[in-house]
C-alpha cells in the first residue's frame, strides 16, 4: 500500500511540475486538460531480480493529453474506452480505439499521448515491466 501512495504522490508532483512548465513556456496557450493516473498494482517479480510489474490506468478527459515523457520501462497499453493518439519520438502517430493495444520500449520518448476526441473521455490500462523503485513516469526525454 505504501508503494501506491508514493506512486500517487509522484504522479501528482509530475502533473503540477509539467503544468507549471507549460504555463512558463507557452503562457498564451491554454493548458490542455490533464490525465488522471491511477496506480492499480505493483508486484515484485522474484524470478527476474530487480524487476517489478506495474499496472495503472490513465483517463483523459475530452481534449486531454500528457506532456512529453518516458518510462524507462517496457510499457504495454490497452485501450478500454474511447480513442487515444500515441507516438514515440521519431515514430508515426497512431490512433487506437477501444480493444486495441500499443507498446513502448525503454529509451523511447513518449512524444504524443492524447485523447483523440474533444467531446468524449478515453481510458486505457498500462502494464509496465520496470526496475524496482524507478518512477513509472519520468518527465521530458
Amino acid at each position: 500500500m505504501r508503494i501506491h501512495h508514493r506512486l500517487s504522490l509522484a504522479v501528482a508532483m509530475l502533473a503540477v511540475a509539467t503544468a507549471g512548465h507549460a504555463q512558463q513556456h507557452h503562457p498564451q496557450k491554454a493548458a490542455a486538460p490533464t490525465a488522471t493516473v491511477k496506480p492499480i498494482l505493483t508486484e515484485p517479480l522474484p524470478e527476474y531480480p530487480g524487476k517489478e510489474g506495474h499496472i495503472l490506468t490513465v483517463t483523459y478527459p475530452p481534449g486531454g493529453e500528457s506532456p512529453l515523457h518516458h518510462h524507462d520501462a517496457y510499457a504495454f497499453v490497452y485501450v478500454i474506452e474511447g480513442s487515444v493518439t500515441m507516438a514515440v519520438q521519431g515514430g508515426q502517430e497512431v490512433t487506437l480505439n477501444a480493444g486495441q493495444s500499443w507498446s513502448e520500449k525503454p529509451g523511447d520518448v513518449h512524444a504524443v499521448s492524447r485523447n483523440a476526441s474533444k467531446t468524449h473521455p478515453a481510458k486505457f490500462v498500462v502494464f509496465m515491466l520496470k526496475d524496482i523503485g524507478k518512477p513509472a513516469v519520468i518527465p521530458g526525454p
